[in-house]
């Protein structure tokens, strides 16, 4: 029964991608990516899904024993110095800049799914529970699935939260789930707002939307470009590789540091998630100094391992002389001086052998 449901929601969550050939970015009730990507017929979505839950799931794509993460308190973050990051699972970041607090993607729930008897289950709870979250200046979101946007969380942050900032559409969600107009902004591609003086751009990704099976891409998916004064930072959401990220570059770069998706790939959908070989090109298209990889390590969205992501992104990075920065899920990152954190997915006896190449790395 289980497996039936997860398939149903599968086949509306894949891409159902245009190909007529106005170039235009919304028409007809729905909104387009800047390429013209194939079409991925009913057929096609049903053998992904019967591949993805019912007959070949590896059983590598969940870890065998707890992850390792740095328990976090609200007392912690708020003593933390300015220019922090702290990574809390998949696309959800913590910031700290001018004094506050801005998250990314915020998901606390404990299944990706629009129920929670079911679908994608945490690897991990989260470092910092939702109740401890600080009062926020604004929650950042790239696009309404459900490993991003998380209804309960939201409702709860509401109440503490500033201003929300949301792709075109996104917000108009968030408003029926009560959050006060007042404090949402939409935003189309290349437009920016500002909020106590951190700035803030709504920038083109390469993606689909969408919740339910007749919404499809009837919200826009967005990247963010966040600046405070010299500091410049990348926050992917989900997107394919496309040339978007030279624009990005040419426009907003070089960022400090890029978080980029690097999970949840598959060959079988290429143009809406990113092989980590693109994810390496995608920084350095956007002239980024530091890359760290999300979009991994909290929910089983593939048919990977789901270490594959870290190691495969690892290897590159140092092969193409790219700081790679991998905090535990709970780790303060300083944006000023970032490190490159330890190889905490993979077991203890091989975790102490490849850091020296990677620290030698960081430190060109």
């Amino acid at each position: 029964m289980n497996a039936l449901f997860l398939l149903g929601v599968l086949l509306f969550m894949l891409p159902t991608a245009s190909n007529a050939a106005d170039p235009a970015h919304y028409r007809d009730g729905r909104f387009h990516n800047q390429a013209t990507l194939p079409q991925d017929g009913a057929m096609n979505k049903l053998r992904i899904g019967l591949k993805y839950l019912l007959l070949r799931k590896p059983p590598e794509t969940r870890p065998v024993a707890p992850i390792s993460l740095l328990p976090m308190t609200r007392q912690q973050v708020l003593d933390a110095p300015d220019h922090s990051l702290w990574r809390l699972g998949h696309s959800t970041v913590l910031l700290k800049l001018r004094g506050r607090f801005f998250i990314t993607d915020p998901v606390f729930a404990e299944r990706a799914s629009p129920v929670q008897w079911a679908g994608p289950l945490r690897f991990h709870a989260p470092p910092l529970a939702l109740n401890e979250v600080p009062a926020l200046a604004a929650v950042i979101l790239s696009h309404d699935h459900f490993d991003h946007l998380d209804e309960q969380a939201i409702r709860q942050l509401a109440g503490r939260t500033d201003k929300f900032l949301a792709p075109l559409g996104v917000g108009d969600r968030l408003i029926d789930w009560g959050v006060p107009s007042e404090k949402v902004r939409q935003l189309d591609w290349w437009q920016e707002t500002e909020i106590g003086g951190v700035r803030l751009v709504a920038t083109p990704a390469q993606h689909f939307s969408g919740r339910g099976l007749f919404d499809s891409n009837r919200t826009l998916w967005a990247s963010w470009v966040i600046i405070d004064d010299d500091l410049r930072l990348f926050f992917s959401g989900d997107t394919g590789y496309f040339d978007g990220f030279r624009q990005i570059g040419e426009r907003y770069g070089p960022f400090n540091l890029t978080l980029i998706e690097t999970g949840a790939y598959n060959l079988a959908w290429p143009n809406v998630h990113m092989q980590p070989d693109q994810s390496l090109q995608a920084h350095l298209d956007l002239r980024g100094q530091w890359l760290l990889p999300i979009h991994n390590g909290t929910f089983d969205l593939s048919i990977h391992g789901w270490q594959e992501p870290f190691e495969r992104i690892l290897a590159l990075a140092a092969q193409a002389q790219v700081k790679l920065s991998t905090p535990q899920m709970g780790e303060r990152i300083s944006l000023d001086s970032p490190h490159a954190g330890q190889n905490w997915w993979q077991p203890r006896p091989i975790r102490q052998q490849g850091r020296a190449a990677q620290r030698s790395v960081a430190s060109r």
